[in-house]
């Protein structure tokens, strides 16, 4: 399979317990430096905030993943967090959750929940969309193999990224994962096919 789950656009939800506010928020990121860029962002923004938690998961396997407490207890926050992404069956998300302490403490059961609960609110507020792992390849050929080439990325139904075209020509290609093999072999036949016959 080369699908998975994740989130179509950043969300943003509220939730409240015992006068502490903690506003979530669900990104949908691609490597860990966006990761890091969102965080920087959050951070700014919510500077004198009390916490700002966070787990994200990365990988259409969903091996590349982290839960952080941002100093609460461990594990009172960045795991439950965490929880609610698995949940969702979806990787390539980052959720954080920024707490404003209101006075009144809530003790490690109530700091699970709440982290729990306000990182379920903005995932569910979040639209899963499918995504398909694609790769981006450039093949090389000659300008009379142009119409051959053509209808191969036609049948294949292939967005074409860049394109230039002279009596050698280039053209990159982005092709689903499950295809890379097949259009890749078909193109290399194609154009060495081609070139035999000139």
């Amino acid at each position: 399979m080369d699908t998975y789950f994740s989130i179509a656009q950043p969300t943003q939800a509220i939730f409240k317990e015992k006068g502490s506010k903690f506003i979530a928020f669900a990104y949908p990121v691609e490597n860990e430096q966006e990761i890091k860029d969102q965080l920087d962002l959050v951070r700014k923004k919510y500077y004198d905030a009390t916490h700002h938690c966070y787990a994200y998961i990365l990988g259409k396997d969903k091996k590349d993943f982290r839960a952080n407490d941002d100093g609460e207890p461990s594990g009172t926050a960045g795991l439950p967090i965490l929880g609610q992404i698995k949940s969702k069956n979806i990787t390539n998300a980052l959720v954080v959750v920024v707490r404003y302490f209101g006075g009144t403490k809530l003790g490690a059961s109530g700091l699970v929940s709440a982290y729990k609960t306000a990182a379920a609110e903005v995932l569910a507020q979040a639209t899963v969309i499918e995504k398909i792992l694609v790769q981006s390849i450039t093949f090389h050929f000659e300008y009379l193999q142009m119409n051959e080439v053509m209808k191969l990325i036609k049948d294949y139904e292939l967005k074409i990224l860049s394109q230039h075209f002279d009596n050698q020509c280039q053209i990159a290609l982005q092709i689903r994962d499950d295809l890379v093999e097949e259009v890749t072999e078909k193109m290399t036949q194609l154009i060495f096919a081609l070139r035999a016959s000139f």
